[in-house]
This record gives C-alpha cells, sequence and structure tokens, in this order.
C-alpha cells in the first residue's frame, strides 16, 4: 500500500507552506506529494494568502525534492488548453527527473471560473473538452521526435505541431482519472487512465465505482494493469482528545470523519485503510488539511504507513 500526501492549498497557503509540507513527505517515507488544481477557497476559511498554481508549485518542488512523486489531484481541463498544459507537465516531469503524474478532470467548481474569468461550460461539453485534451495531450507526449502531431475535434485543433517538450519517458507520465460517475468516467479510465481514484467516498461506494472500472476496462479488452486508489480526509490522534482537537482545526466533526474518512486512532485508520485495500486499492491519498501540523504527518508516518 502506498500512502501519499494531498493537500487542498487554495483553502489557505503560501508556498513556503508547500514546500515545508512536501520536504516533511519526503523526510518522512510517503510516497507522493500531491495537491489539488483549485483558485478559490470553499467554506468558512480565509483563504489568504490566496491561491497558488498547481503546476509552477510542482515545478518549484521538483527542484526542492529527490525522492517523492509530485502530481494534482485533479487538474481541471477548463483551465487551460491543452498544448500549453502538455508543455507545462513535460517540463516539470524534466525537472524532477520523471516523478510527475498528471491527474486531469473536467472541472466542477463553477464559482472560481466565475472568479477568474473562466468560461464554465455544460457538464456534457465538460467532458466532451476532458477527452479531446486527454487526446492531445498523450499524443503529444507520443509522437516520436522529428514528427509532428495534428489533431481536429469539436473543441480543439492542432496543425503540425512539432510535439516538444518530451517528457522524461517515451509515454509520457502516468495518467489519473477520478470521479463516481457510472458511464464516462469508466469508458474515459479505461481508455486513457493508468490510475483510476475515488475521491472521498465510504468504502462500499469506493469499491463499487472500482468494480464498475474494472467492468469497463474488461469490455474495452484492455491489458495493461489498472491502478486503483482512493482519496481519503484524515484525522488521525493517539487519544480521543488529540483527534478532536485536530478535527476541530479543520472545522469537522469527529464522528462524520470517523464515517465517511480516515478518523480515529492509527489502529482504526490501519483498520479501514486494509478494506480499502482488500477491494483492490493500492494506494490512498491522505487528505491532509491542516498544513501547519508536521506532527499529523509524522504520527501517520510512524504508526500508520509503518504498520502497513
Amino acid at each position: 500500500m502506498l500512502l501519499r500526501i494531498f493537500t487542498e492549498p487554495q483553502q489557505g497557503a503560501s508556498y513556503e507552506t508547500l514546500l515545508s509540507v512536501a520536504k516533511a513527505t519526503e523526510d518522512l517515507g510517503f510516497d507522493a506529494f500531491y495537491r489539488s488544481d483549485h483558485y478559490l477557497k470553499m467554506g468558512d476559511v480565509s483563504g489568504l494568502p490566496g491561491p497558488t498554481d498547481a503546476w509552477i508549485t510542482l515545478g518549484a518542488l521538483a527542484r526542492e525534492t529527490s525522492r517523492i512523486r509530485l502530481g494534482t489531484l485533479m487538474t481541471a481541463a477548463t483551465f487551460r488548453h491543452p498544448g500549453p498544459l502538455a508543455i507545462a507537465v513535460a517540463q516539470v516531469d524534466r525537472m524532477s527527473r520523471g516523478r510527475v503524474d498528471f491527474g486531469i478532470g473536467t472541472g466542477w467548481f463553477e464559482q472560481e471560473h466565475a472568479a477568474y474569468g473562466i468560461p464554465f461550460p455544460s457538464l456534457n461539453e465538460r467532458f466532451e473538452r476532458l477527452e479531446e485534451q486527454l487526446q492531445i495531450i498523450t499524443g503529444l507526449w507520443r509522437t516520436p521526435e522529428g514528427e509532428t502531431f495534428d489533431f481536429a475535434g469539436a473543441h480543439y485543433s492542432l496543425k503540425d505541431s512539432p510535439a516538444l517538450p518530451k517528457p522524461a519517458r517515451p509515454e509520457g507520465p502516468p495518467v489519473l482519472i477520478g470521479g463516481f460517475g457510472a458511464k464516462r468516467t469508466p469508458r474515459l479510465a479505461a481508455a486513457y487512465a493508468d490510475e483510476y481514484n475515488v475521491p472521498f467516498h465510504k468504502v462500499d461506494e469506493t469499491l463499487a465505482a472500482f468494480g464498475r472500472v474494472r467492468d469497463a476496462v474488461e469490455a474495452a479488452g484492455r491489458t495493461k494493469p489498472m491502478v486503483y486508489s482512493a482519496a481519503q480526509v484524515v484525522c488521525c490522534g493517539r487519544t480521543e482528545a488529540e483527534i478532536k482537537e485536530r478535527a476541530d482545526a479543520i472545522g469537522r466533526d469527529v464522528a462524520e470523519l470517523r464515517e465517511n474518512g480516515l478518523a480515529g486512532t492509527p489502529a482504526e485508520v490501519v483498520d479501514k485503510i486494509g478494506r480499502l485495500a482488500e477491494g483492490g486499492a493500492t494506494t490512498v491519498y491522505l487528505q491532509v488539511l491542516d498544513l501547519h501540523d508536521l506532527g499529523h504527518l509524522e504520527l501517520l508516518a510512524t504508526e500508520v504507513q509503518d504498520r502497513l
């Protein structure tokens, strides 16, 4: 089981804070540091000092770390054109010597689009654009050097692209697709993803979603193995008082977190991760919401990760 640290910096975090969490992630032996790709805070938090760009952040962290993988859950296809996005991700991948994972989704948070002047089309169109972006980005990465790439779609067209720069590996970074949709998401995952992720659902719901993607993989005749993963908010403590203190710090209820996330003592967290593993998950993203509580990361490393 791989444990990865997942952050939500739009809730309020400077680059310096993210750097301290990434360095702790590496020093404590976790597999990866991930971040969201959002431009607007959610809920009753200050959000200060304001949003940080996901790929600028990961480019900087690529030079400040040496072992951990770096990625997004999930880059919004609405935020960037596919050609420039392919360039940015390939550059960060080379800067990190091949440690980048590329998570991409439709984009869903309408208010952040309005706040920063980004078009927010219908859900159907967002899925269409996501699929074209997947075709274009992977096509650009995998075009042999010296050849050009063309694409003509309903939303994007490319002509005589030199398809540069190339990522560290010829096939490009691993692609992650996530979500809970019953039809379109499983189909896209089976066609394009190296990893399928279910975010913030109960164990039984997560395993049911895994099953739908397994069915889509089989229906597509795919032979390449799929990685199955889950993202869960984490709130761990050695005592009930410590658990409550951490829950209060992120504005959440302990009972709700125990039901819907990874909350409780280290033994409780290990047990729920074990249930995910029994259902096929090989990677769990621990959503850490209090980015100043590095003691939380240390507890997760020594009393959860080491047991797994």
